[in-house]
């Protein structure tokens, strides 16, 4: 015997070869009646011998069947140490959830099954070619998730559990496409930062911070070990995880007062077990998910991402669930138009002014304290329905005289010695403080399909008196972010550059996340000074002057693509009016109007390092193609079924003619 054959197939143990060939099989009957076994499919029947096979007593077989989908990844043991890890502390522990949620759907007489597609993590892939995945994964798990649920014809309502940047939306997606069932999303909720150190946005600046002599080797490492205080749930700061809990519970798909609870802890078990007797009330009540989400129910999500100061991630997500709900996708102008009306009220990481993590925004309230403040400025429609079967108004009316509101909020002094209302403010307190409104869409003639910039999360002491951010500098453009993070880590990029990288949206990576890029500028000391164009994307933690999205994307000859170093480039944003440009102004010495730019960039050809990462998945290649037949990133890069076919039955029938116009 090799050696190799030896180590593999380990000592022989003779035991191990008392093999059964057939077992008596579960004792008992099948609940079956004539008319069953007349009328019901097949299929029905034999789940029924399934699930006895797997241990279910045939006497409770007939219970309402729910399905409880997650994101779980990793495995734990009964103690939670690991015995192989997920990819995230977001999906570490929604197992948990799942067996709460379970439980009480047993305890109520129904029958629980479980499903698990788990996720990514956009800070395990961020610079990698992981990241070429992620955002076309959230659609491919919607998809899945999809099917699933269409795959246990028998559930009646389904219960969601997803935590972080793409499960969580993927999760929402799958769930706003059953129109006809009662669903429910269960956020995974959040992790705790630790009592000394630093936060998990943070700490991906290590590399950048120690290159520059910031920090030491021995800092490094002592803060990137102690970052993830405890060991399950979305990152401590308001990014892409964090806002797509806030935009579910917005949305009416989870209960009240359920975005951003502590993982791990007893009032985040018990949003399972309340999720749980949501779906029952809903199943016995006929409410299913054509009632709760509606266009008046996405303008409440819009209005409350508004009021957080969301990422603008979500400006991919909530259309992809607006157009799964069958109702209307907005536009940038409707995101205009709510951000404009909308104060910024809450003071969160990363945006300020006083960076609190998550947590604290659940006790000082959450979703439901915020659209207490939004109510009374009459910007929610208050009529639609919630997954608990109530309007929100009722709703909001229980949180407001709730013995949980004042419990958790007192809890929030007692414990931090923060006051709630300095986390989440009243209007007239966060504008005495200077909050402003969250995103703005610049255009021009680098942009003529729009851009968009967390104009809220500029460093103000780069704004000017007026509100107004300006820029005028020269370009440095890159064709890959590696080449970006190298020359910031070298100190080839300095205050007054506008760096330009290009080819990066859904054509040449799955429009990646460039947070490398957007940390390293927030935590140098003078990255406040250089303003970032890209047509990729960023994480929901980003700040400062950031410019993504911009279209058309480089690589299908949008003007960023034509950008050549020494560039002038003008940038303008009103942080107030929630106005802005972005425009190609001159070359060598000489300055030009944009519209002269627009002709020049016109003429120009491409960079000649633009081209489609030669590490792109086909998968993500159809993915990006897909996206783009079905309207693109402005419509939350969906698949639209209808277009996609009318696109591919023109494509065929033009290739049909071209053959014989050719006699090919």
């Amino acid at each position: 015997m090799s050696e190799a054959i030896r180590f593999i197939m380990g000592a022989e143990d003779p035991s191990h070869y008392d093999i059964f060939t057939h077992a008596a099989g579960p004792e008992g009957k099948l609940p079956l009646t004539s008319d069953m076994l007349m009328n019901l499919p097949s299929g029905d029947l034999f789940g029924m011998s399934q699930n006895v096979g797997m241990g279910w007593k045939p006497e409770r077989l007939l219970g309402k069947q729910v399905l409880i989908l997650s994101t779980q990844g990793g495995l734990r043991s009964e103690d939670g140490t690991p015995i192989a890890l997920g990819y995230h502390t977001g999906h570490w522990e929604v197992g948990i959830l799942v067996k709460e949620a379970a439980l009480e759907v047993s305890a109520l007489g129904g029958v629980p099954f479980a499903a698990y597609v788990s996720d990514p993590c956009d800070g395990r892939s961020q610079g990698t070619t992981g990241m070429f995945d992620s955002l076309p994964y959230r659609n491919d798990a919607a998809m899945v998730y999809r099917r699933l649920i269409r795959s246990l014809p028998t559930r009646s309502g389904v219960i969601g559990v997803g935590t972080c940047d793409k499960g969580l939306p993927a999760m929402m997606i799958a769930l706003a496409a059953m129109h006809d069932l009662p669903a429910i999303v269960v956020p995974g909720g959040v992790t705790l930062p630790p009592t000394v150190g630093e936060d998990a946005a943070k700490i991906q600046t290590i590399g950048a911070r120690y290159s520059h002599g910031q920090i030491t080797l021995e800092e490094a490492a002592d803060l990137g070990c102690r970052v993830c205080a405890t060991p399950g749930g979305g990152c401590q700061f308001l990014g892409t995880a964090a806002s797509a809990q806030v935009v579910a519970e917005a949305l009416g798909m989870s209960l009240p007062h359920s975005a951003l609870a502590p993982s791990g802890q007893q009032i985040w078990r018990d949003i399972a077990s309340q999720s749980a007797r949501a779906i029952q009330h809903m199943n016995e009540n006929g409410i299913t998910m054509r009632h709760i989400l509606t266009d008046a129910a996405v303008e409440n999500a819009m209005a409350v991402h508004a009021a957080f100061g969301g990422s603008t991630n979500l400006l991919l997500h909530i259309p992809a669930v607006a157009h799964a709900a069958a109702c209307r996708i907005p536009d940038v102008a409707d995101w205009t138009r709510v951000n404009k009306a909308v104060p910024r009220l809450v003071s969160v990481l990363p945006n300020g002014p006083e960076y609190h993590p998550t947590i604290r925004v659940f006790m000082a309230g959450g979703v439901p304290e915020v659209m207490l403040h939004l109510r009374k400025l009459g910007l929610l429609n208050l009529n639609v329905k919630t997954v608990t079967g109530d309007t929100l108004d009722h709703v909001l009316d229980w949180w407001e005289d709730s013995e949980r509101r004042h419990i958790v909020r007192k809890r929030l002094q007692e414990v931090d010695g923060v006051d709630p209302d300095e986390v989440i403010m009243s209007p007239k307190r966060a504008s005495a403080r200077g909050l402003t409104s969250t995103v703005t869409f610049p255009i021009g003639n680098l942009a003529p399909e729009g851009s968009v910039i967390k104009s809220t999360a500029i460093d103000s002491t780069v704004v000017g008196e007026d509100g107004v951010y300006r820029h005028l500098g020269q370009a440095k453009v890159f064709t890959s972010e590696k080449e970006a993070v190298k020359a910031i880590k070298l100190s080839q990029v300095q205050a007054g550059d506008i760096v330009v990288l290009t080819g990066r949206g859904p054509s040449g990576t799955g429009m990646e996340e460039t947070y490398q890029l957007t940390s390293a500028l927030k935590h140098l000391p003078f990255g406040k000074h250089v303003t970032l164009l890209t047509d990729a994307r960023f994480s929901g933690v980003s700040t400062g002057a950031c410019i993504g999205h911009i279209s058309p994307e480089g690589l299908v000859g949008g003007p960023i693509g034509k950008l050549q170093n020494g560039d002038w480039i003008e940038v303008c944003i009103d942080i107030n009016k929630l106005e802005g440009s972005i425009n190609f102004v001159g070359q060598g010495e000489e300055r030009i109007s944009p519209e002269a730019g627009a002709a020049i960039l016109a003429a120009r050809p491409s960079h000649p390092g633009l081209a489609a990462d030669p590490g792109l998945p086909d998968d993500t290649r159809l993915w990006a193609a897909l996206q783009a037949a079905s309207g693109g990133t402005w419509r939350g890069s969906i698949y639209d079924v209808d277009r996609i076919v009318e696109t591919l039955q023109a494509g065929m029938e033009a290739l049909a003619k071209s053959k014989q116009d050719t006699g090919g």
